[in-house]
């Protein structure tokens, strides 16, 4: 139900709306991702991007140019609009953006985590962690060597100390647990913004309990595929998944019993939203089942855009710029190595 957010909205929200929809006007187009996909070097692509908003952040880094350091210096674009919006923003907004980095935290925790479980350099992975989920106590992880020591130590102080309740547990940590984990905060993480955003109302809580509903969805079909033929049992599997979203709770039944792709392709076909998805794939095949998910889901934040007097637009923008930053990883890393033939296959165009 709409409230009369369009009496008021404008008094805190309305600056903010304008800039991220003037962010918005900058993301890379058809066109320019055509011509990207030309470049025959990564100095070609620079040169290129040297047009668009990215310019400033490119323009002195010096030849040979390599993937990580364009990746970064447009993930520092990212970063830096994202800071300028939060240190504008006022209550809700402000709790709204933050919220948004919660997913970074989780990757960057399970990161630090793995990396010193492999014996990795501290220093080393800190350097791979995404900017955006960064906190103040983030080096101190690789001490922990179980869940409990990891909440007690350092995660009590962070705004994921509430999703840790459900996974303390005194087990040693392990790639399996570690995984085990990761989703399982994501679960508390997703519900807890879902209800965060049912209590702000109107349309804010249309449009991102859509755009939560699908990442919920998503998560549930990744978890069942990455989960046949391992020793997760069709419990765990269930706890695994949210509690909320198109798929909850008939749908997550059927996943949770699913042994191969193609059941998991039957329980999906009888939602019609996912229906699209699954028919563009063939029989047995997943390799192309992230590709289709983001393409439906840069359709979805893209509508974001299409209502005003809501905080969906913040969220479509920073998955949108994700996105963005995902395609030209991609390009770059095919023109590094001289894969040109492969380069449409993961490029998901966002107009």
């Amino acid at each position: 139900m709409y409230g009369f957010e369009a009496l008021t909205f404008n008094i805190h929200g309305g600056y903010l709306e304008a800039i991220v929809r003037g962010y918005r006007s900058g993301l890379l187009t058809a066109a320019d991702y055509n011509n990207l996909c030309q470049c025959e070097t990564l100095d070609d692509i620079k040169m290129h991007l040297s047009a668009t908003e990215y310019g400033p952040y490119l323009q002195n880094e010096p030849s040979p140019l390599h993937t990580t350091t364009i990746v970064e210096k447009c993930t520092l674009k990212l970063v830096d609009e994202y800071k300028h919006m939060l240190a504008q923003a006022t209550e809700p907004l402000s709790t709204f953006l933050e919220y948004i980095t919660y997913g970074h935290m989780i990757d960057n925790v399970v990161l630090i985590v793995t990396g010193t479980l492999h014996e990795r350099d501290v220093q080393e992975l800190l350097e791979k962690c995404h900017p955006l989920g960064m906190f103040d106590s983030i080096a101190t992880l690789a001490v922990a060597q179980n869940m409990r020591e990891l909440y007690r130590l350092v995660l009590v102080d962070t705004p994921l100390a509430p999703y840790f309740s459900e996974c303390i547990t005194s087990e040693d940590l392990d790639d399996m647990n570690i995984e085990i984990m990761r989703n399982t905060l994501y679960k508390a993480y997703l519900e807890d913004f879902y209800r965060f955003c049912q209590k702000l109302g109107g349309a804010t809580a249309e449009i991102m309990s859509d755009l939560l509903a699908f990442e919920a969805d998503r998560r549930a079909v990744n978890i069942t595929i990455n989960s046949i033929g391992t020793e997760l049992t069709r419990d765990d599997r269930r706890k695994l998944y949210s509690n909320f979203g198109l798929l909850y709770p008939y749908g997550h039944e059927e996943l949770a019993v699913c042994e191969d792709i193609d059941q998991v392709r039957a329980a999906m076909e009888k939602y019609p939203p996912y229906q699209s998805i699954f028919s563009k794939l063939s029989y047995g095949e997943s390799q192309m089942l992230d590709k289709a998910f983001y393409e439906e889901e840069v359709k979805r934040l893209c509508l974001a855009f299409e209502q005003q007097f809501h905080y969906g637009v913040f969220f479509a923008y920073m998955r949108l710029r994700e996105q963005e930053i995902r395609n030209l990883m991609w390009i770059s890393e095919c023109v590094a190595q001289n894969q040109k033939s492969r380069v449409h296959d993961s490029v998901v165009f966002i107009f």
